[in-house]
This record gives structure tokens, sequence and C-alpha cells, in this order.
């Protein structure tokens, strides 16, 4: 389970480095082989390529109603992997779709990541906080 936020910047070449705790469990258990996509909200989906691989063959099963969100999950995945050093490569077609900069924000979401444009994060965060809580929260307490 990937948790937790980390403050990143990506280079001149547009690579980001995975952060430490996440990248011997992305080398060893995933031999760094990744998947990333756009998510309509925004961000870039990163997934551990067996993890993305399960996920294609729901998407690519849609019916044709779905086609415009196929598009831009499955039209928009690149694979990447990681380089000796940690890094991966957001291609800037991505970063583009989704207004990545240089400072970002890696958010584990659990069984993936999401990758956010810090300054968009910032904004959707406030945004869904002036909105308040959905109706199916009412009931969750810690």
């Amino acid at each position: 389970m990937f948790q937790g936020p980390s403050a990143l910047n990506l280079d001149a070449k547009g690579r980001m480095s995975i952060p430490a705790r996440y990248r011997d469990a992305l080398s060893e258990q995933y031999e760094g082989h990744i998947t990333l996509t756009r998510h309509p909200d925004g961000c870039l989906l990163l997934f551990p390529r067996p993890t993305w691989e399960s996920h294609r063959e729901q998407i690519a099963a849609w019916p044709i109603q779905a086609r415009d969100w196929k598009r831009i999950f499955l039209g928009n995945a690149f694979d990447v992997d990681m380089d000796s050093a940690g890094r991966i490569l957001l291609a800037p077609e991505l970063r583009n779709a989704v207004g990545i900069q240089r400072d970002i924000m890696m958010l584990g979401m659990g069984s993936h990541f999401e990758i956010w444009d810090a300054g968009k994060l910032a904004e959707n965060e406030a945004n869904a906080k002036a909105a308040g809580a959905p109706d199916v929260l009412n009931n969750f307490t810690f």
C-alpha cells in the first residue's frame, strides 16, 4: 500500500525522482516497470505495471458508450522504466495535458500514485474543502 505525500521537482528534461521510500518497493517488486496515464481530475496516475495491466484489461472491455473515457485512460498510457538513479520521464504530452510545471506532488493512493502540479493540487483541495464533505462521508469517523 502506497500512502503519503511527496513534494518533488521535475528536472530540465521532465524527469522526476521516485522518493526513496517507494523506490525500493517499485524496483524489487515490479523491476521498476511503471505505467503513467491521465486522470480527468487533472493529474497523472502512476501504476506499477502489473497493477496497470489488470486495470487496462477492465478498461479495454468497456462498452462503446465509454469510448471517450477509454481514450482518456488507455489512449494516454505510457509505459516507463525507472533509470538507475530512480527517475522516470513524464512525457511532455502528459505534462502538458494536466498542466504540470516544475513543482509537483506525488500522493500515495493505495495501489497507485497521483502526480499533481503542486499549485493545481492546492487549488483542488481548497475547492473541495469549500464545497464540504460529500454525503457518503456523513458517517465516517476516526
